[in-house]
């Protein structure tokens, strides 16, 4: 337990106090005698987890997904894979030939004997056409061209003889009577805008100035006064309400949160936070007295069991199991294998003696079969072998 006073050197420890002292051991007594069996409980139970999931759960597990995916594989692969091997890929390969015998087929005859030789017969008759009608176009243009020409030349003298001076003596016209008009205007909008200024505007502008100025600063200064007067109002009333709840309600808080609740809470806080050290160095203690309680057990299962197990597998059942293998397993293995070889023996015996049966039956029956005629071959038999002085060959034989 960490009894030591803080040291001079570090400024950021605080000093503990008595309450704090005499609350740490108790409470760390307390929790240990708690805590411990809750660990031996807790390391056992994660021994045997761990026990059970190398032992059982892990190559259950495994078992189970191999299981599960030949299952897949037969449920949802592989009748997939079978329709497609032998169902959609013949049915496919049949409806691909016979769209080809039936479709592609005539129309590449068709093209080749009926399309192509129309096209070419109708692209014939088509520049045929097309070289009449540019004949035909070409001499139309030239005629219209000639009548194009006789009509412009008579346009340009009606154009120069008749339209130019008519024209001429029109704008004339026109000038004097915009002339005549703009003075008429001038005169007119120089009367309508006196008339407009000493009836309308000179009237509104003392009206502005000596009517409606002086009554909109004093609406302007009566509202304002107004609201200086409900503005002060509510500031009283503002002013009021703060400091009833301030007295009623924040003061007391205050009070209550600096001289109760403030001190409980540092009592709870230092007790929570020995409570949570306790806690921490009763489950570091606890572990190391269960895994010295574990060591024991196991050594006591060691020497109780293991020890006695495996000094009775090396003295008696290992000599045991020496003598039952050099005196019984062996001569027996021997037995077997001469038994095997026998039956072995008498079952090709038989079956050549049935194969030479069903011989001299076929031969009883069909005859001897023709002998082969021996063929001539250019190459040497099998018992003589190719040397450097002899040769195959019929031009290099001797």
């Amino acid at each position: 337990m960490d009894l030591e006073k803080p040291s001079p050197g570090r400024p950021g420890a605080q000093a503990e106090g008595c309450l704090v002292v005499a609350i740490r051991i108790p409470v760390r007594i307390v929790v240990l005698v708690l805590v411990v069996p809750v660990r031996m409980v807790w390391d056992a139970l994660a021994v045997g987890g761990r026990f059970l999931r190398d032992t059982l759960f892990r190559p259950l597990g495994r078992a189970l997904g191999r299981a599960l995916g030949w299952v897949a594989r037969a449920l949802f692969v592989w009748p997939w894979v079978a329709l497609w091997r032998y169902v959609v890929l013949p049915v496919g390969g049949a409806l691909a030939r016979l769209g080809q015998v039936l479709l592609v087929v005539p129309a590449v005859w068709l093209y080749r004997t009926v399309l192509t030789p129309l096209g070419h017969a109708v692209a014939w008759a088509v520049r045929g056409i097309g070289a009449g009608f540019a004949l035909l176009f070409k001499g139309v243009a030239a005629v219209v061209t000639w009548i194009a020409g006789g009509v412009v030349t008579v346009l340009d003298r009606v154009y120069v003889r008749l339209l130019t001076p008519v024209g001429r003596f029109v704008s004339r016209l026109l000038k004097g009577l915009g002339v005549v008009l703009a003075a008429i205007g001038v005169g007119m909008y120089t009367v309508v805008a006196w008339l407009a200024r000493y009836l309308l505007v000179v009237p509104a502008q003392w009206l502005y100035a000596w009517v409606l100025t002086p009554v909109g600063r004093a609406i302007a200064l009566l509202a304002w006064g107004l609201a200086w007067i409900v503005r002060m109002v509510f500031v009283g009333i503002g002013a009021a309400l703060y400091w009833t709840a301030r007295v009623l309600l924040v003061l007391p808080a205050l009070a209550v949160w600096r001289r109760v609740l403030v001190p409980l809470g540092r009592t709870l806080a230092v007790v929570a936070r020995e409570i949570g050290e306790a806690l921490g160095h009763a489950w570091r203690v606890a572990g190391y007295i269960s895994l010295a309680v574990g060591r024991f057990l196991a050594r006591l299962f060691r020497w109780t069991f293991v020890e006695p197990a495996r000094w009775a597998y090396r003295t008696v059942l290992t000599p045991v199991g020496h003598a039952v293998r050099d005196l019984v397993l062996k001569p027996a293995a021997e037995v077997a294998r001469g038994v095997r070889r026998a039956t072995r023996q008498a079952l090709d015996a038989a079956r050549d003696s049935a194969r030479q049966a069903r011989a001299d039956f076929r031969r009883m029956l069909f005859g001897t079969p023709p002998e082969p005629e021996p063929v001539a071959r250019r190459e040497p038999p099998g018992g003589e072998t190719r040397t450097l002085g002899s040769s195959t060959t019929a031009l290099m034989k001797d």
